[in-house]
């Protein structure tokens, strides 16, 4: 981020992309490596007890998140309380670090684009509700400086009509993802206690938490750029939470708690568009498939595995 100021010499520099501890990381990191394996294999069925504390895991790491720091302290102490304090501390880093981009970005702006982008985690991005005082212009600029400085990730709606999904990509009308799930949570402010205590994992934050859960371990397993799917005509809408690329094919990806009767909008996106073969449905459902339906019902915790470029198609 900071090479836009600094010259260096061509062909010399390689560049890696480095992202939040995934959730396999995590439960490495926690020492639990059977756990983190079982993850990485492909989307299978798994014993029940196995599903529920994979489940019951994963809660944990939607509130500790997945940077390292995080991970550190609350592999050695279990407290989350103690790991939601380095949350605070990264954050505020963050935004000390605003001052350095005056004048050319308010850093009133970027601070009120930071916390409101990680309050509408699922809903598709208005410039005019992230920073209230400031224009259109100048929300959109601090907005792409943080996607720039890949604080925040722009995932636009697409047509999976055909590939690159980049060439239907709007520039109008996009989601958007904060750069780790930890520090997500403590931008919104959602009261821990009671969210953590909900039973399904996506009815944490109105299902937001779920949704970026899946759009960070699908970008960590390879999934470069996201993109989603959303139709609106005036008798309905229709939206499906992402489409991903794998092996010449695109794929629709629905982060819901329902079943296959009450999908109507991956249902009609399959209808519309034939070639795709299959649609996913992650939840924290147990691993199934309909195939007459053209679903695979997926749990969570195998949102890398179905991101993952060599995953083959599941039906």
């Amino acid at each position: 981020f900071a090479m836009k100021s600094i010259s260096f010499p061509v062909g010399r520099v390689q560049f890696l992309d480095m992202y939040p501890m995934t959730f396999a990381e995590y439960l490495y990191g926690i020492g639990k490596p059977l756990a983190a394996e079982v993850v990485l294999s492909d989307p299978a069925p798994v014993p029940e007890t196995t599903h529920n504390m994979l489940l019951q895991e994963l809660r944990t790491y939607m509130f500790i998140g997945g940077m390292p720091e995080c991970v550190r302290i609350y592999s050695e102490t279990r407290s989350q309380k103690e790991a939601f304090e380095v949350q605070a501390e990264l954050a505020d880093t963050y935004r000390q670090d605003f001052s350095k981009y005056t004048p050319s970005v308010d850093r009133r702006c970027l601070d009120a684009v930071f916390v409101s982008t990680a309050q509408n985690i699922g809903n598709q991005i208005k410039y005019v509700h992230l920073a209230e005082g400031f224009t259109n212009p100048t929300i959109k600029k601090a907005f792409d400086l943080l996607c720039m400085a890949r604080v925040l990730r722009r995932v636009p709606a697409a047509s999976p009509a055909g590939l690159p999904l980049a060439v239907s990509a709007s520039q109008r009308k996009f989601k958007a993802l904060v750069v780790d799930i930890g520090l997500m949570r403590y931008l919104s402010g959602m009261p821990v206690d009671a969210e953590y205590a909900k039973s399904d994992l996506l009815a944490i934050y109105r299902g937001a938490m779920a949704e970026q859960f899946v759009g960070q371990e699908l970008v960590a397993a390879g999934q470069s750029e996201l993109y989603y799917w959303s139709r609106e005509k005036k008798s309905s809408t229709a939206e499906v939470d992402y489409l991903i690329a794998k092996e010449g094919r695109v794929y629709p990806v629905e982060v819901k708690s329902s079943t296959a009767g009450r999908l109507k909008s991956l249902h009609l996106l399959l209808q519309t568009y034939p070639q795709c073969s299959v649609g996913y449905v992650l939840s924290g459902s147990p691993y199934s498939e309909l195939s007459e339906q053209r679903l695979v019902f997926v749990p969570l915790y195998f949102a890398s595995s179905i991101g993952s470029l060599g995953h083959a198609d599941a039906l």
